[in-house]
């Protein structure tokens, strides 16, 4: 019964890590995430806001680079501003950044650090992202309208 099971679940692990391959694979070709339906007057207006759409509601960014207040609700009027980093790993992880730094007004890289941060997952002095950040691999045009949106944020 055992011998049947692990010819069973064998394809499935293999099907699964192909699966996981081909997402890897065409994450790279991925088209720019639209902004959703705005009343933008220009095209700059259109790119802050996608922008705005990329870091609220897809990369979640408010979670960790903006402060909490007693009731951990995050603070609206800091929005953006840098945080402790509330979450934990359960055993200690080298490099576990204890800081989230300020995002609004983009205040702390230079836009080509930037992009290499977004695009490539590379810090802004060419060393590794630090833990819990995210690696990111974004396309160009989504990295860009991130960047305006925190410009766009006051400091």
């Amino acid at each position: 019964m055992r011998a049947s099971r692990r010819i069973v679940a064998l394809p499935l692990v293999l099907l699964a890590i192909g699966i996981a391959t081909s997402m890897k694979d065409r994450a790279a070709e991925r088209p720019p995430v639209p902004a959703p339906a705005s009343k933008s007057s220009t095209p700059e207006q259109g790119e802050i806001e996608r922008g705005r759409y990329l870091v609220e509601e897809v990369a979640k960014c408010a979670e960790c680079h903006t402060p909490r207040d007693a009731h951990g609700q995050l603070r609206t009027d800091s929005w953006l501003r840098g945080a402790p980093t509330w979450i934990r790993p359960i055993a200690g992880i080298p490099d576990w950044a204890e800081t989230a730094p300020a995002l609004a007004g983009f205040p702390s890289f230079t836009e080509e650090q930037g992009e290499r941060i977004l695009e490539k997952g590379i810090g802004p002095e060419g060393e590794t992202i630090r833990p819990p950040m995210h690696i990111y691999h974004m396309n160009h045009a989504d990295a860009k309208a991130i960047i305006s949106y925190l410009k766009s944020l006051p400091r």
